[in-house]
């Protein structure tokens, strides 16, 4: 049966969904991703302890600058990046996720995901479609005790750290984040 309380109830979720999931039509060009991705790459060395050192064992680098995340009960976030080799970028890619809880608010994150394996990064760049979880198991680092950088999962072949404006991130997850490939 039609309800209109139902769907105005409804409403703003779907409505900062759809500003969400409509973000491709004003989507970055390849020039202004690549600036940022830049842009991160400095403030991750910059800010996290050993960044430089992280990035030199890399085999590759997944780096999402800009990921915006929104929500009003349902959620979602997405963002453009690329893929690094050997400083270069190789191909772009987009990640999205959806959340059902509470939630009110949006936010805006850089996610840098660290492939320390020839292997998972093979599998990655052979996938058509890539979900955290589901395709592999990404290690999250955190901020230990001191501010130090918690190194018990750097032997995970994808490692991943999120900066938020204050920094380095703790508590969260990337569990259901697609990543796939776009054309730019």
């Amino acid at each position: 049966m039609f309800c209109w309380r139902t769907i105005f109830a409804h409403f703003p979720s779907l409505l900062i969904l759809s500003m969400l999931f409509t973000q491709p039509a004003n989507a970055d060009s390849a020039t202004e991703i690549d600036l940022r991705v830049q842009a991160a790459l400095t403030r991750f060395t910059t800010e996290v302890d050993a960044g430089s050192q992280f990035i030199a064992v890399a085999k590759g680098l997944l780096v999402f600058p800009r990921v915006i995340k929104a929500g009003f009960g349902i959620g979602g976030e997405y963002g453009e990046g690329a893929l690094v080799i050997g400083g270069k970028t190789i191909d772009y890619y987009s990640t999205a996720a959806a959340s059902i809880g509470f939630q009110i608010g949006a936010q805006t994150k850089t996610t840098i995901l660290l492939f320390l394996e020839q292997e998972a990064l093979e599998k990655f760049r052979a996938s058509d479609g890539w979900e955290v979880g589901v395709d592999a198991v990404v290690a999250l680092v955190e901020i230990g005790s001191g501010g130090s950088i918690d190194t018990t999962n750097m032997t995970d072949p994808v490692i991943g750290f999120v900066l938020n404006n204050k920094g380095l991130m703790y508590n969260l997850t990337l569990e259901g984040s697609k990543m796939t490939k776009i054309e730019k």
